[in-house]
């Protein structure tokens, strides 16, 4: 009689939860660790002058013995994002697809790390040995090529994490998701099924990528005497490729541009993942040789970012690039959520220039690359999992998630929905929550990774919302005098020159509250000063103004 496995297995998203991005999960069998993505996600409103989120790792580098390697499911930013930033911390071994390896290099070449990483490249069907763990790579259709699910085998059963997929019966490249080998391990038995939840509220089956191609070739032929272009994902290469090949038969060139356009498109025609015949691609420069109608110009910017090349023409900030009433702009994508705004003042901002705005509001310009609820349920069928945990979403989207596993016959009580550093446990006596471990939000700010906390973020928005005076004065704490100043500098609260009384109130409030100072101690340190400035001025500036600006006092001891 076989022996029952003594390990447990844990389970815990270090991102991913209750979010769209960030994707992390720590996959953890006995003595062996695994990372399974390592994403960014990006700042909300309130994260003033934050470039980037990304995953608080401090558990990882804790138990970096016990790591076995990163595995990763597709190439996408919330999914590859982060790695240059662990790698600085840790290193263990890369596998991925051809095509996500080749973007991670990309990205790896404007990161300078004090060693080389170790890439190694799986095919989908590929299993690897990790420890006691094996990972099996599942072939998934998504919107970028390469995609894959994970079957994680431990001794106490399988895993399955789906990754990001959709079903699509007629994808660009030709190869459907592998439904097959799905069924072959459910037959065989799941322990638990890992489900992405981005779709979980949408009804029936995501449209297929073709779909978009149809509409393009409409929008083509209505539209040839505009220039087009076409905003997109850089990272679909298919959409990318359908915009190339519906451009070549309508005897367009094409222009691209924006940085991460320019890197994937360039890595995936070196590995082979992108045709363009020779001749159609022309570099930006060049477009004054071309009529406008001879031209398709394909940008990033499709989900309203400020710094991006879309967003630059929008507002005539491009410096090659001029939009107006000859120009056809295409927004191939639907806006993430929270991107709403910035997509919507894109909209305005090139209407208001005379520019015609197709969005995926109006045309089927926009497949998406997540399983909606019939594909969702199709996966459940299919392998039969004992554990449900929804991953991949904000919790309405979990919780569509359950409630889509509770259809397909799961008890509650064996679907887990999941937080961020909250640990799943799984046994030979079953299934729980077991305790959390460190977690949380990691913000980038230029080169800086960490160093803008919650106080950073709070005084800047101090700063932005009442904004900062600055009293500056000189002092002789022995001799108990006020040698100069108090000198006001006032910035983002009040126009200096229209408030000429508040400002000589203010000089008069400090110059008080220090001369107090130095004449009821004995011993009088700057701390005290800067102290009896801050809390007077603070008291007179709200009962005037009701106004609460930063006050910062300068005081030298000469």
């Amino acid at each position: 009689m076989p022996k029952k496995p003594k390990g447990k297995i844990r389970i815990i998203p270090l991102g991913g939860i209750n979010e769209i991005g960030k994707n992390l999960t720590v996959f953890e069998y006995g003595e062996d660790i695994i990372i399974i993505d390592c994403g960014l996600g990006f700042p909300d409103e309130d994260m003033l002058g934050v470039d980037l989120v990304i995953p608080d790792i401090s558990y990882l580098e804790l138990n970096r013995d016990k790591i076995r390697g990163i595995v990763l499911t597709h190439g996408h930013e919330d999914h590859i994002g982060a790695i240059p930033y662990l790698l600085r911390q840790i290193n263990p071994p890369i596998y991925g697809t051809r095509l996500t390896l080749g973007i991670i290099k990309n990205k790896l070449e404007e990161h300078q790390l004090p060693y080389a990483p170790s890439l190694n490249c799986v095919n989908a069907g590929d299993v690897i040995k990790l420890g006691e763990i094996s990972v099996e790579f599942i072939h998934v259709n998504h919107s970028i090529a390469d995609a894959c699910a994970l079957a994680i085998t431990t001794p106490l059963g399988t895993v399955i994490h789906s990754g990001d997929f959709k079903l699509d019966i007629t994808p660009i490249d030709g190869e459907m998701m592998n439904l097959t080998r799905f069924g072959e391990l459910g037959r065989k038995g799941v322990l638990l099924l890992m489900c992405e939840s981005t779709n979980a509220e949408r009804t029936g089956f995501t449209p297929s990528e073709k779909v978009v191609g149809r509409s393009l070739e409409s929008i083509f032929t209505a539209n040839p005497d505009k220039r087009i272009v076409i905003a997109t994902f850089s990272s679909n290469v298919h959409r990318v490729q359908q915009i190339i090949n519906t451009s070549v038969a309508h005897g367009r060139r094409v222009a691209v541009t924006g940085r991460s356009m320019l890197n994937i498109i360039g890595a995936a025609i070196e590995l082979g993942y992108m045709t363009v015949p020779e001749g159609v691609l022309v570099d930006i420069n060049e477009l004054k040789r071309f009529k406008p109608e001879e031209i398709t110009l394909i940008t990033t910017g499709s989900q309203g970012e400020p710094m991006s090349a879309l967003s630059r023409m929008a507002f005539a900030d491009h410096s090659q690039i001029t939009l107006g009433r000859n120009d056809l702009v295409v927004l191939s994508s639907s806006p993430i959520p929270g991107n709403e705004k910035l997509v919507g003042r894109i909209i305005n901002e090139l209407t208001k220039n005379g520019v015609s705005v197709f969005h995926d509001a109006m045309v089927e310009i926009h497949a998406s690359g997540h399983a909606c609820q019939e594909e969702l349920k199709l996966l459940q069928a299919l392998t039969r999992p004992k554990y449900f945990m929804p991953v991949h979403g904000e919790y309405r989207h979990l919780a569509a998630n359950k409630a889509l596993a509770r259809d397909m016959g799961i008890d509650d009580s064996r679907i887990f929905i999941p937080d961020i550093g909250k640990v799943l446990e799984i046994d030979t006596k079953g299934a729980r929550f077991a305790g959390t471990v460190p977690s949380g939000k990691v913000l980038v700010d230029g080169y800086g990774v960490g160093d803008v906390g919650n106080i950073v973020l709070r005084d800047r928005r101090h700063l932005s919302q009442d904004g900062l005076i600055v009293v500056v004065a000189s002092v002789d704490t022995d001799a108990k005098l006020l040698l100069s100043g108090p000198d006001i500098v006032s910035r983002g609260f009040v126009y200096v020159r229209e408030s000429e009384e508040l400002m000589d109130e203010v000089r008069q409030i400090a110059c008080d509250a220090i001369n107090r100072c130095l004449e009821k101690r004995d011993r009088v340190d700057r701390t005290e000063l800067k102290s009896a400035v801050k809390d007077d001025l603070s008291k007179y500036l709200y009962s005037k103004t009701k106004r609460k600006p930063m006050v910062l006092p300068v005081i030298m001891n000469l």
